[in-house]
């Protein structure tokens, strides 16, 4: 199926990881040193940001909509689009990065064994270990063709208002459901407290991933995948009023889960080769040979 897109608003980034790079540029910190006011934050998206990162952002809340989000579901969470073995799809990852790009010296799969062999150093089970190594999975959705503000960025519920807490909030003004009634309150068509699994969040590697492995995962496991770019929620606390008590138990998995994703970067590569035994071990033990896209 054609693209409704023009190639520079499928791929507004030089590269899919940039937006990454601008999160730590928002959350230096981890969490529990984060103690920013909210004036803080407030200046953050006034300040001058690469203008790459702003029009990712752009696309992303105009087009990010509770149809598009519909639509996409009934798209992708077929899983009737490709069957690849595993590890085809981990190489697969490996060419969304760039290799011209000198401020990229990793790989795809050197950054997803920096984050699990972070976790695993600190003696977490192995199940916690795995979810680090495939949180990023997900992002094969690029094979298909998605523009990039529909596999990376960060998540937030659609349905419902647009959170100020979210980065760019001014550019929801272009979205529909902005000015659509059934969508622009605080609680839209949802109720107080019903609980994330009652919403819809925004389209991308997240909940695709999540949907590939909810049969197989422990459900904390889960929580991380589908919630780690929730930023708004696990960093600002901007959707408690749709969360039940459920959920906020399980957030703190996602809390544990997001420095891993953010700070465990080192400036020596994994050994991927040594560590591979290991993680076909791993991922044999919890996941079928091979996985439907």
């Amino acid at each position: 199926m054609k693209s409704k897109f023009t190639k520079k608003e499928t791929a507004p980034l030089e590269n899919i990881e940039e937006w990454e790079d601008d999160l730590l540029v928002r959350y230096p910190k981890p969490k529990s040193e984060q103690a920013k006011s909210k004036e803080d934050y407030r200046n953050y998206h006034d300040s001058e940001r690469v203008d790459t990162v702003r029009e990712f952002y752009r696309l992303n809340h105009q087009y990010q909509t509770y149809d598009f989000v519909v639509e996409k579901q009934k798209e992708f969470l077929a899983f009737d689009k490709k069957e690849m073995a595993f590890w085809d799809a981990i190489d697969y990852l490996n060419t969304l990065v760039d290799d011209s790009d000198p401020d990229i010296n990793l790989d795809q799969l050197q950054h997803l064994l920096q984050t699990s062999e972070a976790i695993r150093a600190d003696g977490h089970p192995d199940w916690f270990v795995l979810t680090g190594f495939i949180h990023d999975m997900g992002k094969v959705l690029c094979l298909f063709g998605e523009p990039q503000w529909a596999v990376v960025g960060d998540t937030f519920p659609v349905g419902c208002r647009h959170s100020d807490k979210i980065v760019y909030p001014e550019f929801f003004g272009a979205n529909p459901d902005h000015h659509d009634e059934r969508y622009n309150t605080e609680y839209g068509i949802y109720e107080p407290n019903c609980g994330l699994d009652n919403v819809k969040m925004s389209w991308g590697h997240d909940e695709y991933l999540y949907q590939m492995m909810k049969d197989y995962l422990p459900e904390p496991a889960l929580y991380m995948i589908r919630y780690h770019s929730f930023y708004a929620q696990h960093r600002e606390g901007a959707y408690d009023h749709l969360l039940n008590d459920h959920d906020k138990e399980m957030f703190k998995w996602v809390d544990k889960f997001n420095p891993y994703d953010l700070y465990s970067k080192v400036p020596v590569p994994p050994d991927a080769k040594k560590l591979r035994p290991y993680y076909e071990d791993l991922v044999a033990k919890y996941l079928p040979d091979t996985l439907k896209f």
